[in-house]
């Protein structure tokens, strides 16, 4: 397509269990950490905790701070993480032309007001009228507004002063394959020159767990990697946030700055998830990703969930490929809208080593090595709808 423009990866933020920002990202990576995982604070879940972040350094506020959700600070945090790396913190005039687009969920509850109104409830005759006056007593106005899905990209303008266009998408994993999808195109299209696009989520949330359990999609008791042969079905949910800073080429060189990586089309999927379509849907989209480039010097990273049968069969398709794979989700966990972001910011990491981090031990799909890494294909799978993949190659 002649009329596409490269698109460089600029700057990246991350914030998962593992530490704070990309260094600390690559160095527990390379060095083959075991990943963190709580087993203890809300049983029988098995979650990936955040780390410790000192919220001042990107957000300076308190009373910013205090009116965010939990998901809203970090995912803010991370912004500011991608905005420093790529150079463009506190440079308004460039952060007014910046466009953005954010993947969220519905936001959070209040446990605490949710437990107090049920209790009310069910002594009520009048339910109705006991629940508006219960709302209106016990919900400040910027928490009832810190559930919408569109305040992270609102507090990360407010924050950090970007005031170009924005946009928020909802759906799960599918909304940040599109975030990714649509912001790719509209600057391989000319319609921007840079953009700021990610997601966050909180794993904290004990409703939120509770009802995701009784969907069965959590992993309780003991930690197992995705691709473990005779792991049980279940999500280990992390709290984690991605947010990368991608621009054209040309705009990227004029202002003086080197890519992280350089991101192709994003390519996506919607089948019924009838058996054997979602291993057929990956095929297909590996063979998009990949397009006419031989098989040297490529790997994939997976951000597979780890719900069953998708990722059984996703990872079928993923060993019929031959290629050698690793599991973003089994050392971050799984977040849900930000799954398939963090996996495009760890290949990028990875294109920029030149080499594929180490394995996990008893997992034999991982088993594969690559000498000199210059391509990843990076696969995602909703737990019930939605597949992606990504080309992010290396720029020298």
């Amino acid at each position: 397509m002649a009329a596409e423009r490269e698109i460089w990866i600029t700057g990246i933020g991350l914030l998962s269990s593992l530490g704070e920002g990309t260094e600390i990202h690559r160095k527990r990576l390379y060095e083959g950490d075991v990943p963190e995982v709580d087993t203890t604070s809300f049983p029988p879940f098995v979650i990936h905790p955040p780390p410790k972040i000192d919220f001042d350094k990107q957000i300076p506020k308190k009373g910013d701070q205090r009116q965010m959700g939990a998901w809203q600070r970090i995912g803010t945090y991370a912004a500011g993480l991608a905005l420093t790396d790529a150079g463009a913190a506190g440079n308004t005039e460039l952060l007014k032309k910046m466009d953005m687009i954010v993947a969220a969920s519905g936001g959070e509850r209040d446990f605490a007001v949710d437990l107090a109104l049920l209790s009310e409830q069910r002594g009520s005759n009048v339910a109705d009228v006991m629940l508006n006056e219960g709302l209106m007593r016990d919900l400040r106005p910027t928490l009832f507004l810190a559930q919408l899905s569109n305040l992270l990209a609102g507090n990360i303008s407010i924050v950090h002063g970007v005031v170009g266009s924005s946009r928020t998408f909802m759906g799960e994993e599918s909304a940040g394959i599109t975030a990714l999808q649509v912001a790719q195109s509209r600057l391989a299209a000319g319609q921007s020159e840079i953009m700021l696009v990610g997601s966050a989520y909180d794993a904290e949330q004990i409703s939120a767990l509770i009802f995701r359990s009784l969907n069965g999609l959590c992993l309780k008791h003991e930690f197992a990697p995705v691709f473990a042969p005779g792991r049980a079905s279940g999500i280990t949910w992390a709290s984690i946030s991605a947010f990368l800073v991608l621009e054209s080429r040309a705009h990227a060189e004029a202002r003086g700055v080197r890519p992280v990586a350089r991101l192709g089309a994003i390519h996506m999927g919607q089948t019924r998830r009838q058996p054997g379509e979602v291993e057929a849907a990956v095929t297909g989209l590996l063979k998009q990703a990949s397009g006419n480039a031989d098989s040297a010097n490529v790997a994939i990273l997976s951000a597979a969930t780890g719900a069953e049968p998708a990722t059984s069969e996703e990872y079928r398709a993923l060993l019929k490929s031959g290629l050698p794979v690793r599991s973003v989700t089994s050392r971050l966990g799984h977040g849900v809208e930000v799954a398939f972001p963090a996996a495009v910011a760890i290949a990028a990491l990875a294109v920029k080593e030149g080499r594929l981090f180490p394995p996990m031990p008893n997992v034999p799909i991982e088993d594969k090595v690559v000498y000199s890494l210059r391509r990843v294909i990076v696969t995602g799978v909703g737990h019930w709808r939605g597949e992606g993949a990504a080309l992010v190659e290396a720029v020298r």
